[in-house]
């Protein structure tokens, strides 16, 4: 790889998580939509991946146009159809499957020469969950029985929490975990971090080597861990600089960067490891920043977190304390004081 080669450059294709990724809910990520039209203009194969199980492809297309970043219903990878795929796989062709979740889900069941079923019975041989707002206790309940009679279970993701307006109300992972109380059984997971969902984006794209872009740690970064994928977290979500610090193995990124501007930008440059323009001082139980002798050029903080995530994941060191005033400053801005 050429110093100048830009992430673009390195994958085939791009594997973009949506929410705090793309978009916040209704409002759009500043450059996002500009960077996503620049991959598409050098025809760089774009897929949308949503752990979301509740919306067709066609909806999150719609959501995506709202928000400024055309797309078409089969740039769209969904926890729903890969954890349809999933148990079609494990399955006889026309079988039942018993669909926990909404008709989007069903819709694929069908789609996928199964039979989709709302109650249980001698004949269900599948069981598919995911999010539906409409999940009550008697649903709940026919899942249970189709389980517990031995039919193969597949959870669309396992996502605990889903944001709302309000604040964090009870995701897919919260009705699954009354399923494996009330069963006993574990499910199989499409959904990231598990891998089904991010191997099916990228063999719709036809991508040997893929780049998967992410603002979760716990989600989108340890998917593409899991499945081999090269990674890059942005900071427009949940992950935050102390966060990366802190990440485990399977949850740390190849690349870090503000936003996803970082696209056009020399691969080499955004990855993590040491930088131009500063020192880290490992030796003790802190790291200890200073800038280095830049000709001037002002010390950038983003160059310091990759910096900072290298010592911290080769030390365990994750305290930083600066070492001059441009350091203190950089830190600030990184939150990281």
């Amino acid at each position: 790889m050429s110093d100048a080669a830009t992430l673009l450059d390195v994958c085939d294709a791009l594997l973009f998580d949506l929410d705090g990724t793309v978009y916040r809910g209704g409002d759009p990520v500043p450059g996002a939509a500009d960077a996503v039209s620049r991959a598409r203009g050098r025809d760089t194969p774009v897929r949308f991946v949503t752990n979301n199980a509740s919306k067709a492809p066609e909806a999150v297309v719609a959501h995506l146009a709202e928000v400024g970043v055309p797309a078409t219903d089969d740039e769209v990878s969904t926890s729903a159809q890969a954890g349809v795929r999933l148990l079609a796989e494990r399955l006889e062709p026309g079988a039942n499957a018993l669909v926990v979740g909404t008709d989007a889900l069903a819709d694929q069941v069908a789609a996928a020469g199964l039979t989709p079923v709302r109650t249980a019975g001698d004949g269900v041989a599948g069981v598919v969950q995911g999010h539906s707002p409409e999940t009550a206790w008697p649903v709940l309940a026919e899942a249970c029985l189709a389980i517990r009679a031995g039919a193969v279970w597949v959870a669309c993701n396992e996502d605990t929490t889903l944001p709302a307006e309000r604040g964090l109300l009870p995701g897919n992972g919260a009705m699954v975990a009354a399923l494996r109380a009330a069963t006993g059984a574990i499910p199989l997971v499409a959904g990231k971090p598990e891998t089904p969902l991010l191997r099916l984006a990228a063999d719709s794209a036809g991508s040997t080597h893929p780049l998967v872009v992410g603002d979760r740690l716990d989600t989108d970064i340890a998917g593409a861990v899991a499945a081999d994928m090269a990674s890059l977290a942005v900071l427009t979500g949940v992950v935050t600089p102390a966060g990366l610090l802190v990440a485990g193995p399977a949850q740390r990124p190849g690349y870090v960067a503000a936003d996803l501007a970082a696209l056009d930008e020399p691969a080499c440059r955004v990855a993590v490891g040491p930088q131009d323009g500063w020192h880290i001082d490992t030796g003790g139980d802190t790291l200890i920043v200073a800038t280095a002798d830049l000709a001037g050029e002002t010390a950038d903080p983003m160059a310091l977190l990759r910096a900072l995530c290298d010592a911290a994941w080769r030390t365990g060191t994750t305290a930083v304390r600066p070492g001059d005033d441009a350091a203190a400053t950089a830190l600030a801005d990184l939150g990281l004081t």
